[in-house]
């Protein structure tokens, strides 16, 4: 149970990756009241971890209902999770995310950013469903479930306060602190990310 609390944990902190979500909170916030900034944190929290809830309890419903197995979402998942680690590694993700914020702040309707993107996509993003899709379908039984969806609450709890605390944070971390932790993430969200094309390709032939 503890292998696989700290697997599930691991899994989410790199994939939410809060160090790297604070300071694009951080700069979207800007100019904002210390009660907005708080209540845009809490906010978007609360609507990532619904999205990621609901993917973990019915996503594989949802995938049998389309006629797609479990071990092929596990090996299209592990590929796309491996595309994820390598953008972080070769800090494409980060570019990418800063180009997103550019766009956000040239667009003076977006004032409440809890919802987009701050939610979408940047806590409950196609890595994190796939990962929480991923890690309770291999869960056996509603205790290990449970150990996963604990992992998941905790990182989410991690990535409130990373958004509550943002601004101090980025004081603290720095750049170029903050960059490597984003590549020596990225290489262990590799290998997560090949594990789980390992355990999809070797349950689909067992």
């Amino acid at each position: 149970m503890i292998e696989l609390f700290i697997s599930s944990f691991v899994t989410f902190l790199v994939v939410i990756d809060p160090p790297g979500v604070a300071p694009i909170f951080s700069g979207l916030t800007q100019g904002a009241d210390a009660a907005h900034r708080r209540s845009m944190a809490i906010r978007a929290t609360l609507i990532a971890a619904g999205i990621l809830l609901v993917f973990a309890l019915f996503g594989e419903d949802f995938l049998r209902a389309l006629g797609v197995g479990l071990d092929a979402f596990r090996i299209a998942g592990g590929i796309m999770l491996f595309l994820i680690a390598l953008e972080m590694v070769f800090e494409k993700r980060t570019q990418r995310r800063e180009e997103r914020v550019k766009e956000v702040q040239a667009s003076p309707e977006h004032e409440d950013i809890s919802v987009f993107p701050m939610a979408i996509p940047m806590i409950a993003g196609p890595g994190s469903i796939a990962s929480a899709m991923l890690l309770t379908g291999r869960s056996d039984g509603w205790v290990e479930g449970a150990v996963v969806l604990g992992a998941l609450i905790l990182v989410l709890a991690i990535t409130l306060v990373a958004l509550l605390l943002a601004a101090p944070l980025m004081r603290l971390l720095g750049h170029k602190v903050e960059a490597m932790l984003t590549r020596l993430l990225g290489v262990i969200l590799a290998a997560l990310a090949a594990q789980f094309v390992i355990d999809g390709i070797r349950a689909s032939f067992a």
